[in-house]
């Protein structure tokens, strides 16, 4: 991940640490140039690992390129950014993640989604332990539950690669970044319903991808 080229600084800027980021973003749209290399250090990573995740391993190569094109926009679209809309947050994800599915487009790797429809009292799926631990690569006191969780993590990123990319983005949008539904049908401008048709088959397929993982974890419940 190549470092982003700093905005033009703006003179005697203050202290950004604790501002929320859509009051970062509108004093970086007002010119203080230290709003905006608060909210690049606290995004970049998060930014980063979403773009190459949802790029997967056959264009890992492009997410380097796809990241600097989101923070390019959002440089661009400063002025445009309204609190009253979607959080900083979800709009900066929404354009990392337009841009990456454009690059999907283009390689050929979308495929048709969503054939099955939803019911409307199927709640949200939540993740299996499992999942959610592989997620999250929880630190363990062994070296045998380390390198168990640290499989899991490699096994987990392998399974991603695997789903459809709406699926997967749907995935790392709300259980990773945290994005409501709501959020995400908003943002992406798709139904309630499809996103949670996204959510609910994406992690049916990681759990069989997982299984093997699972299936551990259970004996040693």
């Amino acid at each position: 991940m190549s470092a982003l080229p700093r905005a033009p600084s703006a003179k005697n800027a203050p202290e950004r640490q604790a501002m929320p980021d859509d009051q970062l973003m509108l004093a970086y749209a007002q010119g203080d140039a230290a709003a905006f290399d608060v909210l690049y250090a606290r995004h970049e990573g998060g930014l980063f690992r979403f773009v190459k995740r949802l790029l997967g391993a056959r264009l890992a190569a492009q997410a380097d390129e796809v990241f600097q094109d989101t923070w390019v926009r959002i440089i661009s679209a400063r002025e445009s950014f309204s609190p009253q809309g979607a959080t900083w947050r979800t709009w900066a994800f929404t354009i990392a993640h337009n841009l990456a599915m454009d690059r999907l487009r283009v390689s050929g790797r979308e495929v048709a989604l969503d054939a099955h429809a939803d019911d409307d009292s199927d709640p949200v799926p939540t993740l299996d332990r499992g999942v959610r631990g592989a997620v999250d690569a929880a630190a363990h006191p062994s070296a045998e539950e380390l390198a168990f969780w640290r499989a899991a993590g490699r096994r987990l990123l392998a399974c991603l690669d695997e789903l459809p990319p709406e699926q997967r983005a749907a995935f790392l949008l709300h259980h990773e970044d945290g994005l409501t539904v709501e959020a995400l049908a908003a943002s992406l401008e798709i139904g309630f319903e499809t996103v949670r048709s996204r959510l609910r088959y994406g992690l049916q397929k990681l759990r069989a991808c997982m299984e093997r993982y699972l299936s551990v974890l259970e004996q040693r419940a």
